[in-house]
């Protein structure tokens, strides 16, 4: 039995930690309780958001609607072979614990994507995505319930529309569908070891560490993640804020002439910077504005000192954005959704 409650504080519910308050506010613990909740009339008529783990998201005023905070658990084999195991997870489960649960079991795929914040059922929707691998590249469908009807679609890989952090729940039918279960596609052995990108080649290297294992990877890659990025749970955040840009060949040319030394990788439509080190050129690192700021060890990051609103927030974003692109005269997204 579904119980929605009314005049709720978001405060416990969003990572940045910002006070604002959902008019009405449900905890859905099963795929059951909610397709009872899409059939109410409060639902249908009010505005509705379905909200993970909140470490995606910047509130910038009070939600004047109905909130579906997914807490629906659990997770099993559905299938598996000599070579791949095929784990069906429920989306309210917490991304980390996940991972970590696959790296136990030596199931590959997922090690690089270790310590990302929030739940399984923001994976496929943002895509996400850390030092060389994307949630896509292990998904082997996603199952979800339609918001005007309570019926339940499965979705294969290629009709996510995936793209970097995005995907067909982001854009097309974005708040159409609740996501409910996501599938992974894992590995049981000759695991594909990714170390190329970022510094975890570098930091295996400190560790001793010449033929890593899954469990490596993953110790590195939160090694790195906790050295860079702030506990939440301390310090206000949303891990970071912007994508990092993708420009032409012919911009990234001229840009490197102005700047001999700007990182970059290669792209499907171009040449990748990294946001953070145009925003760090800006010289926005470490930089405080009384309860907001950009996290001292990386510009990707803006944090919340303290009982900053999201508004702060949001207006330290927009001047960052018109900063890069007066120096760079490119325009930062926001990876964060913002309400």
């Amino acid at each position: 039995m579904i119980n929605i409650q009314e005049n709720i504080s978001l405060r416990p519910y969003n990572t940045f930690g910002i006070d604002v308050k959902a008019k009405y506010f449900c905890q859905v613990k099963s795929t059951a309780e909610l397709i009872e909740l899409v059939q109410t009339d409060l639902f249908r008529n009010e505005r509705r958001l379905i909200l993970g783990g909140g470490s995606n998201i910047l509130f910038t005023k009070d939600f004047d609607g109905i909130i579906a905070h997914n807490s629906i658990l659990g997770k099993e084999i559905v299938h598996e072979n000599g070579d791949t195991a095929f784990l069906e997870v429920n989306s309210g489960a917490l991304w980390h614990d996940i991972v970590m649960h696959c790296v136990q079991n030596n199931w590959g795929g997922i090690e690089n994507l270790s310590l990302i914040p929030g739940t399984v059922g923001a994976a496929p929707m943002q895509n996400i995505g850390a030092y060389g691998v994307e949630v896509r590249e292990v998904i082997e469908k996603v199952e979800a319930v339609e918001l005007s009807t309570g019926r339940v679609k499965s979705f294969a890989n290629k009709e996510c529309k995936f793209g970097y952090r995005e995907s067909i729940f982001k854009n097309d039918l974005k708040e159409k569908f609740f996501i409910s279960s996501v599938t992974l596609t894992l590995s049981k052995k000759n695991h594909r070891i990714n170390t190329s990108y970022g510094a975890i080649a570098e930091t295996l290297s400190k560790m001793n560490i010449t033929q890593p294992t899954i469990k490596n990877v993953s110790d590195a890659v939160i090694k790195i993640r906790s050295e860079k990025l702030p506990d939440f749970k301390i310090l206000g955040n949303a891990g970071s804020f912007f994508k990092n840009p993708e420009i032409s060949e012919e911009q990234f040319s001229k840009l490197q002439i102005d700047f001999p030394s700007v990182p970059h990788y290669s792209a499907n439509q171009g040449v990748k910077v990294p946001a953070g080190w145009l925003i760090e050129q800006c010289g926005w690192k470490g930089k405080t504005f009384d309860h907001v700021g950009v996290h001292a060890k990386q510009a990707l990051v803006l944090v919340n000192y303290g009982e900053a609103s999201g508004d702060e927030i949001f207006s330290l974003a927009q001047k960052i954005i018109s900063s890069v692109h007066e120096k760079f005269l490119i325009t930062l997204t926001p990876e964060v959704n913002i309400f």
